[in-house]
């Protein structure tokens, strides 16, 4: 077979065991084979195209195994109030200030990712805060955790959330001398949620179209959304379909539905929806394979559920059910036949999380996940392994708040996080993931943290969880492919893996760390055809 498209001159990254090449050859949307320059090139044909590495380096398209692609594209509509840009409480009332000015009057306006570390108020923004910069629309911003934020006295009214509103099962409405503060936690969101407007399925095409685009061009042909119907129930199944069908879905989606009580798990498989199982299509664009719950919050937040205290804020964290509650969904999502993709950051929540996987059955054959597990114990990480039960992990986290779980939890159990290196020790497959827009999804800044476990401040958190570069990019490939059900078809460059490749600007191998930082994708093909093409290299 003659290749449709060489790749030549550059450092082909095959995979963690398979190491390096000079170049690709690509034919059918596969790779046909990978070797020195001279031997793909006796592969090309008449019609070949060559594409010139020039120095650059050709890796398997990254795999985001978590993140929440709709509402990342909804978020590019709201305001934007992450920590990179906004560090104080007058510039985030400022840009509040303006977007309500350009609503019309009583139209909600939305803000997301502000971290309250970072603020210099080191704090929350208080309802008042909000109220004067804001009065007369019903305002609320996001924590960048997601399992938090704040609204406006308007926004409270709007939700029918009075200062006698009792606190929901696992969610926290907070008040201090009886009074709201406007702080509203885990799954009291739901209360504010339901009273925003859901967007209508064009605008979560855009979305879904909008937010590809972005991860297209950092490199990623393939990605998971969690917790899908959060945002506007079993409408968004719909969006995502329409989106598949107009071709305006670019990545390759493992799409998982909310599971909580509040989500859309059981509505969809009343009306026929079925997991995803192996054998089935593994080209098809959507598969529908997950089911997700929450087991707790989040550790910059001090709602992620721990044994022992937070040394701040004279809490353990919050455990969004009961015990008795959790097993019993845990046990009905798995005997649907569902992976089981479970949010739960601190140990009691991991122990929670994983005492019903087991109960439930769980083998390495069902390939159930723990979200985040960003605290797992080592007895908790030997009864994982033994169950086949992945971490799915965000590094990225310990760049972006490691500081702040240092100044929440103390440096031991902060360092320990995340333990990436120890994961693969142990025989565990971590995908690394952003949990964006939580965190930034550029992939060049996770791989930064898991090379250095170094924080935006320069502190540097358990050095002997670095990884080195293949293994880093082995966490982003082959891991995600491996967590969705897709590594005999995605994650590695062999011969008959689908052409899912990213070109990078650069060599990875020849940078160090702090270089990666500036380097881009400059190439994402899936199946062998461009989503994106900086240069117009394949027009």
């Amino acid at each position: 077979m003659a290749a449709e498209i060489i790749l030549t001159g550059g450092a082909v990254f095959r995979g963690l065991t398979a190491g390096m090449a000079q170049a690709l050859a690509i034919a059918g949307g596969k790779v046909i084979a990978a070797g020195t320059d001279e031997e793909i090139e006796s592969l090309a044909g008449p019609g070949t195209r060559r594409l010139a590495l020039e120095g650059r380096m050709a890796i398997p398209a990254f795999h985001e195994a978590h993140m929440h692609l709709l509402p990342f594209g909804l978020a590019l509509g709201m305001v934007n109030l992450r920590a990179e840009e906004v560090r104080s409480l007058e510039e985030m009332r400022r840009r509040l200030r303006a977007a309500a000015e350009a609503t019309p009057r009583g139209h909600w306006v939305l803000g997301h990712g502000y971290d309250h570390a970072a603020l210099d108020i080191a704090r929350h923004p208080t309802l008042a805060e909000l109220d004067t910069a804001v009065p007369d629309h019903p305002l609320f911003i996001m924590r960048a955790c997601g399992h938090m934020g704040v609204a406006n006295s308007a926004a409270l009214r709007a939700a029918g959330i009075g200062h006698n509103t009792p606190d929901p099962e696992g969610g926290v409405i907070e008040r201090r001398d009886g009074a709201l503060t406007g702080l509203i936690q885990e799954r009291a969101l739901s209360l504010i949620t339901a009273a925003i407007p859901a967007p209508d399925t064009a605008r979560m095409v855009e979305a879904i179209e909008a937010a590809g685009r972005r991860l297209a061009a950092l490199g990623f042909a393939s990605a998971t959304d969690m917790n899908v119907g959060m945002t506007a129930g079993m409408a968004e199944v719909a969006a995502y379909a329409r989106a598949a069908e107009e071709g305006r879905c670019l990545q390759r989606m493992w799409l998982v539905l909310a599971g909580n009580p509040e989500g859309i798990a059981t509505a969809a498989w009343e009306a026929g929806m079925r997991p995803w199982r192996p054998g089935e299509d593994a080209d098809a664009l959507l598969r529908w394979g997950a089911v997700k719950v929450f087991a707790d919050g989040s550790a910059g937040g001090l709602t992620a559920a721990f044994f022992d205290p937070y040394l701040t804020g004279d809490t353990t964290g919050v455990l969004a059910f009961p015990t008795e509650t959790m097993h019993a969904l845990l046990a009905a999502y798995h005997a649907q036949g569902w992976q089981l993709d479970i949010h739960a950051i601190g140990d009691a929540a991991i122990e929670q999380v994983l005492t019903g996987m087991e109960a439930a059955g769980a083998t390495a054959e069902r390939r159930h996940r723990i979200e985040h597990c960003g605290f797992a114990t080592p007895a908790q990480r030997r009864r994982m392994r033994a169950r086949g039960i992945l971490p799915v992990p965000q590094p990225v986290f310990m760049y972006e708040f490691g500081d702040l779980y240092r100044r929440n939890l103390g440096p031991a159990r902060a360092d320990r996080a995340y333990p990436m290196k120890t994961w693969l020790e142990e025989g565990h497959h971590p995908s690394a993931s952003s949990d964006c827009p939580v965190s930034t999804v550029d992939p060049f800044v996770n791989l930064f943290a898991m090379l250095t476990r170094r924080t935006k401040q320069g502190t540097v958190m358990g050095p002997e969880e670095r990884l080195s570069l293949a293994e880093a990019l082995h966490c982003y490939t082959w891991c995600g492919a491996y967590s969705s059900f897709a590594e005999a078809h995605r994650g590695t460059l062999e011969p008959g893996m689908d052409a899912d490749i990213a070109v990078l600007s650069q060599d990875l191998t020849t940078l160090a760390p702090e270089e990666m930082l500036s380097v881009q994708a400059d190439l994402t093909l899936r199946g062998g055809a461009p989503i994106f093409d900086r240069h117009g290299e394949l027009a």
